[in-house]
């Protein structure tokens, strides 16, 4: 789906954020506008390329002191971020809609929501 020029895409591993904290809360109904979400936007999965352009954001983060999760964790900005450079490579511009700027602005374009849509 496109609104005012702009492709807006729900990354994998957003979705996965958002839907564990939904199933954990059982919010069926949050559940259920979720996946009218999904199916309403373009959906990327995250792929084994994705997958270790994030380790290597995750590893360059740590090298220059910048972590953005403990080491133990996932660190699921670093796959959204390693999933926007991906698509970077054949976008005219991308820039991930987050409240977490600072770990994100590391690696890609990086905006708060009410600043992009």
């Amino acid at each position: 789906m496109r609104r005012q020029g702009v492709q807006l895409i729900v990354p994998e591993i957003a979705e996965y954020e958002v839907r564990r904290e939904l199933i954990r809360a059982r919010k069926a109904r949050g559940l259920q506008r979720l996946d009218v979400v999904k199916e309403s936007f373009f959906y990327a999965p995250i792929t084994t390329r994705i997958m270790l352009r994030a380790a290597e954001y995750w590893a360059r983060a740590r090298q220059g002191g910048k972590p953005s999760a403990p080491d133990a964790s996932l660190d699921a900005d670093m796959i959204l971020a390693a999933q926007a450079a991906d698509f970077a490579a054949t976008e005219t511009e991308v820039t991930v809609a987050s409240l977490n700027i600072k770990h994100l602005a590391m690696f890609v374009s990086a905006k708060p929501w009410r600043d992009i849509v």
